[in-house]
């Protein structure tokens, strides 16, 4: 009960901070919250000290910041967040009514994801059932590419080839339910395929537990098997798939830019952007509820599903040390892409990014420009290639940190919990924003915004398979041999987790890379004219109708670079020993799962 009492103190402790940091933003960022206002009210009207006097008095602000940010709190429990210093509409409704236009896009973005992880895992699952997999996840470079694309660049290319190019379904506007559809693909698709491709990560060791080879033993149907290898494999990735709930909901920043939706993640940017204080508060609050109250399903979830093993210390580890080499032709796949797109680099860097063409605008791919132009007569393939270094070397710094923060806090549950749920809440163009306003803009800030919401996930995934791993037979028994915990950690939990974190890692690398270039694209990251991805999609979209290579090449560069990655983490750590080998480490592997004598356990502790 104590402990319970202390996680949810230190919960509120951490939505109160970062409720009260945002209700301080213009004080921190040392800029004039009136003449903000007045910019965006008018920005025609000459900032006198007058004006700026009565949009003062307007707001309340000669009180002072702690004063106002008491106004506001004590409003909440009426159900008064205030109102708007743009619009001087009441918040409460203008949020709530974003909220909802939020939710039923998360719940239809929902729907895609899991039926697009159900596509990434049905060929593991018929397999499985059928004994006939292999003993490593089956999932193909097609789930890969999905599961690296971020999805503001899939937004763009459903916007410019669907909704522009086509006119199957509309591409702007909230007014029914056709304008949910591809809205909805951009945010459910990459999300399925990286909850797919964890899932198929778990699924051949459930497979090869006793109780599914006493079940097909005894003849029981193969789809009965799947059902309960997916029941057994679900409950490790529940708290990343609550992750993603609030991250279809506060972080479709720039799909809701794209589509033009009136959802919570867009109202708070705009709020954001314009300091309207009031409406910014009362969109972080509701996030970070939303995040709570989607982690405390999660694990309620988890603990009905797999409950009483847990307790008990009745599972078996899903972890498989050293799967068999995968198929030639997977294993030559990621030299494939890592040829094509270092060509694409080594084509372009020779290329002048920055000379302007007027007399070839907009022109098509041809010998001259493989990637065509761009509105200025500039060569996208040099600008793509320049673009290119900085980027994935950031992003490669971004991903070591976060794997090292999120394998650290994730062994502690008590500490990260509370606070992956708040992080997670804080969409990171809102991160950007209070980085601007506490540091100041600059190279860095998109680099400092990713890194603080990038080891989340990790964690979560982190913690989820610790919490499963701790309470399998061969650790309970080793345990109760008298191991101590650094033991236990050191030599039987963590090298059973990190393998899986770390694919989960190289699986989101081109997202960290591509979620720079989403900054940029928002006009948040890098500017004009510098040679920058997101900037790429945010310069030329406007032209997708006239010149879609202008959108479309870029994105199938940033899809090669997502195929790369995530081939090659499939394709690095596999035996070259062959069928032989694997069945020699499958029986360690097995045979690892007896506790060592108590004397060894007491020299090795």
């Amino acid at each position: 009960m104590r402990k319970t009492v202390g996680v949810l103190l230190w919960r509120a402790g951490l939505a109160a901070l970062l409720v009260c940091g945002i209700g301080l933003l213009p004080w921190l960022s040392h800029t004039d919250p009136a003449l903000t206002v007045l910019k965006v009210r008018s920005a025609d009207r000459d900032p006198t000290p007058e004006v700026l006097a009565d949009i003062r008095a307007q707001l309340g602000l000669e009180d002072g910041p702690l004063r106002l940010l008491g106004r506001w709190l004590a409003g909440l429990p009426r159900g008064d967040a205030g109102h708007s210093w743009i619009s001087g509409s009441e918040v409460a409704p203008d949020v709530l009514g974003a909220l909802g236009v939020s939710l039923l896009l998360m719940a239809v973005a929902l729907v895609v994801a899991l039926a697009t992880a159900a596509a990434v895992c049905a060929r593991t699952l018929h397999l499985g059932a059928r004994r006939r997999l292999a003993g490593r996840p089956t999932g193909g470079s097609g789930s890969a590419v999905l599961a690296a694309l971020p999805e503001f660049l899939i937004a763009s290319v459903l916007a410019t080839v669907v909704g522009v190019r086509w006119g199957w379904l509309p591409a702007v506007g909230w007014y029914g339910p056709q304008w949910t559809v591809l809205p909805a693909l951009a945010l459910g698709l990459p999300a399925g395929a990286v909850l797919g491709r964890l899932l198929d990560d778990q699924l051949p060791g459930a497979f090869d537990e006793p109780w599914a080879l006493a079940a097909t033993a005894r003849g029981l149907p193969g789809r009965t098997v799947a059902r309960k290898a997916l029941r057994r494999c679900v409950p490790g990735l529940l708290p990343n798939l609550g992750l993603f709930v609030v991250g279809l909901t506060g972080g479709a920043v720039a799909v809701e830019q794209i589509f033009d939706i009136p959802g919570l993640g867009r109202t708070t940017l705009q709020a954001a952007i314009a300091q309207d204080l009031p409406v910014l508060q009362a969109g972080t609050l509701l996030l970070v509820l939303l995040g709570a109250v989607t982690t405390a399903a999660a694990r309620l979830t988890a603990r009905r599903l797999i409950g009483p093993a847990l307790r008990d210390g009745a599972l078996r580890s899903l972890h498989r040390p050293t799967p068999p080499p995968p198929p030639t032709v997977r294993r030559i796949l990621p030299i494939a892409y890592c040829l094509l797109l270092s060509g694409v680099v080594a084509l372009g860097l020779p290329r002048d990014p920055l000379a302007l063409d007027t007399a070839a605008r907009l022109q098509a791919p041809s010998l001259t420009h493989p990637f065509g132009t761009d509105a200025l007569g500039r060569d996208v393939l040099a600008r793509v290639a320049h673009g290119a270094l900085d980027t994935l070397l950031l992003a490669l710094a971004i991903s070591a940190l976060a794997w090292f923060a999120g394998v650290l806090l994730g062994c502690l549950p008590a500490l990260s919990a509370p606070l992956v749920d708040t992080v997670n809440a804080v969409p990171p163009v809102l991160a950007a924003l209070l980085v601007t306003a506490v540091w100041g803009s600059g190279a860095g800030t998109p680099v400092l915004a990713v890194a603080v919401v990038a080891w989340a996930p990790l964690a979560a995934h982190t913690s989820a398979l610790l919490g499963q791993e701790r309470a399998t037979l061969h650790v309970s028994a080793t345990r109760a041999l008298g191991a101590r915990r650094s033991y236990l950690l050191r030599s039987e939990l963590l090298p059973a987790v990190v393998p899986s974190v770390t694919r989960h890692a190289v699986l989101r690398l081109p997202g960290i890379a591509l979620a720079l270039a989403s900054l940029s694209f928002l006009g948040l990251g890098a500017q004009p004219p510098t040679p920058e991805w997101g900037l790429l999609l945010a310069e030329n979209q406007p032209y997708a109708e006239r010149a879609p290579w202008a959108v479309l090449t870029p994105a199938a560069v940033l899809a090669l670079l997502g195929a790369l990655a995530v081939t090659a983490a499939g394709a690095g750590g596999r035996g070259r020993d062959g069928g032989a080998g694997a069945r020699r480490r499958t029986a360690k592997a097995a045979r690892a799962q007896v506790p060592a004598p108590q004397s060894e356990l007491v020299r090795a502790s």
